[in-house]
């Protein structure tokens, strides 16, 4: 018979400490008794009391119960939730200083990853710091013994989904109406069989995508169409995979859209299809990439990731041709969609695994004179090698992972020829550890 592993249980006396620094994810660092000690809202330079919540043999971890002295960056949390909601770990710094962290975060990583030196940095780009999120995975979880149904995302370090009534940082269409969702939801029958919602909210419509175990009743269908009508939002179920996502019953299908209004181009999307969570600086980098290449009808651009093409598009507004590559084949397939929908014709679109040779592709073998790529996490150390067949003159790179992307500048600048010219951060995702960043290389002459 297998047996629940025993929680590890710590001394709840506090311990005093100093916070030396900071971790990218919102921890203060501090050393006690040798051993590195992440504790959660503490800032460098305070002295704290924390409680040990973890020990290992390398770290440990902690929270602060009591604050001595306070940092000047240190700010009260807004959000009621906040410590107990995992969603968020940056909301007690001030966002002036959130920015700069995350600044400072990719320089060191520059130089201590790439082993390059840190080039002139851009202005952050930064915007709305409140219900600026449009895609989100909320979980869902019927609680029996409160009789509820909580909606919303994870504790924080804890896999139990929060108790919280809104969130701050969605969009108010969904942010505000946690309770009303999850009321909805307790009163259907299949109340324990709905795990997660996939929120997608474009410039004008919401939907969200209801994954469901088993099929909901047609008692069921009514009290969801009900919610959705009076909340003027799409509400869809999804049985499996992001593919059997479908409208209730005689409801319409719903095709999301965004705009890039400084360009005149409308994307259209479904709700499983990736796109940028923030549009207000989606479109601020989108301008910056522009800007920066200075393209002319005399260039030919290789766009590598490019999801359903949202920079290929706006690209081409300005380029000669542009290539678009993608591993995802609908998403492929969508983008064509995109360009046609926007009557743009110089550009093409191609399916490929860009961890995988590529060599014998014919668009691979074609010349392009400046690259842009926007990778995964993972980055795209993969396919920079086969930039020594292409030698772009001009390299933009934006990431979501400052440690993959100094790896790959260092590939570039130590390897490739390349210098890195500037990088900065934009605040893609405020009041969180994520750091969104762009870098420019040049070919070394």
């Amino acid at each position: 018979m297998s047996r629940r592993p025993r929680k590890k249980t710590f001394s709840e006396i506090p311990t005093p400490a100093t916070i030396e620094s900071f971790t990218h994810d919102g921890r203060g660092v501090a050393h006690v008794n040798g051993k590195a000690v992440f504790i959660d809202e503490a800032l460098p330079g305070e002295q704290v009391e924390f409680i040990y919540t973890d020990s290992r043999k390398d770290f440990a971890e902690g929270k602060v119960v009591n604050l001595i002295t306070r940092a000047e960056n240190r700010v009260q949390a807004p959000c009621p939730h906040y410590g107990v909601c995992g969603g968020c770990s940056f909301q007690h710094v001030h966002v002036d200083a959130q920015i700069q962290i995350k600044q400072d975060l990719l320089c060191e990583q520059f130089k201590r990853i790439g082993k390059v030196d840190i080039p002139p940095l851009w202005e952050p780009l930064v915007g709305e710091h409140w219900g600026y999120r449009r895609k989100a995975r909320m979980g869902v979880k019927y609680v029996a013994k409160k009789d509820r149904v909580l909606v919303g995302f994870r504790e924080r370090r804890n896999p139990f989904l929060a108790e919280i009534n809104s969130c701050a940082v969605m969009h108010p269409l969904v942010g505000t109406r946690l309770v009303e969702l999850g009321e909805m939801i307790k009163s259907l029958t299949i109340r324990d069989k709905i795990p997660q919602i996939e929120v997608a909210i474009g410039d004008e419509k919401c939907v969200l995508a209801v994954r469901v175990l088993e099929p909901p009743t047609a008692e069921d269908k009514e009290k969801m169409r009900e919610f959705a009508h009076a909340h003027d939002i799409s509400l869809c179920l999804q049985s499996k995979g992001p593919d059997t996502i479908t409208p209730l019953d005689g409801e319409p299908t719903v095709m999301l859209t965004y705009e890039l209004p400084d360009h005149g181009i409308e994307f259209k999307f479904r709700p499983a299809m990736f796109t940028q969570v923030n549009y207000g600086i989606n479109r601020q980098m989108i301008n910056r990439v522009l800007d920066i290449m200075a393209l002319t009808k005399d260039d030919k651009v290789l766009d590598l990731f490019c999801g359903l093409g949202n920079f290929t598009l706006p690209l081409a507004k300005y380029a000669g041709h542009v290539v678009g590559i993608e591993g995802d084949l609908p998403l492929v397939n969508h983008a064509k969609e995109n360009a046609r929908h926007n009557n743009i014709e110089n550009v093409d679109f191609f399916a490929a695994d860009l961890t995988q040779d590529i060599s014998q592709m014919p668009w691979a073998n074609a010349h392009y004179n400046k690259i842009m790529l926007d990778p995964s996490r993972a980055g795209a150390s993969e396919i920079l090698h086969h930039f020594k067949r292409w030698q772009p003159e001009t390299i933009v790179y934006v990431s979501c992972n400052p440690s993959t992307l100094a790896r790959d500048a260092g590939i570039l600048v130590n390897e490739l020829g390349y210098t890195l010219v500037t990088a900065g951060v934009m605040d893609m995702f405020p009041h969180t550890g994520h750091v969104e960043s762009m870098a420019l290389f040049t070919k070394t002459q």
